[in-house]
């Protein structure tokens, strides 16, 4: 199960799994049958079979949980620096127009810390520390600003 923040198992979640895989891996050793052991652990029988292979190949110890899933590739610290660097904007760093876009702050990132990482990456790393997607509002290049902020003021209300 994956949680809303893009986090994955919590620690207490893996560690419940870790334990329903070592019970399996107690039960691998007097032998017992794939379907009477998904049946009891209430998992399914390819994990069970997944974990045998696992077993038969490296013990017991082949069954503990690796850790969390995707971890973050950057520190706190060069986190705080990339937040830095783009509330600076996109034109300070070169490009014409102030749109940060995956691709870029993955550029930004192999260029600032010298790491390379995938654009699903970089968005699974925004979207886990609270950033979000944004598409700039299309406006008709012959918008007059001030006569919409007149209309808004004084038809609107009288409208409702």
């Amino acid at each position: 199960m994956r949680y809303a923040q893009g986090g994955g198992l919590t620690a207490e979640r893996r560690e419940f799994r870790e334990r329903i895989r070592y019970q399996a891996g107690e039960r691998f050793t007097r032998g017992e049958k794939t379907v009477v052991i998904a049946k009891d652990l209430r998992v399914s029988e390819r994990s069970v079979e997944r974990w045998r292979r696992a077993w038969r190949q490296g013990g017991m110890d082949a069954l503990a949980s690796t850790g969390p899933s995707k971890l973050p590739r950057l520190s706190d610290g060069q986190l705080a620096e990339l937040e830095k660097e783009l509330a600076r904007g996109p034109a300070e760093h070169g490009w014409e127009d102030q749109r940060w876009t995956l691709a870029r702050i993955r550029v930004l990132i192999a260029w600032k810390f010298r790491i390379d990482c995938s654009m699903a990456a970089v968005w699974r790393l925004l979207h886990r520390h609270g950033w979000s997607w944004q598409s700039p509002a299309r406006r008709a290049l012959e918008r007059d600003e001030h006569a919409v902020e007149l209309w808004k003021k004084d038809v609107w209300p009288q409208a409702e």
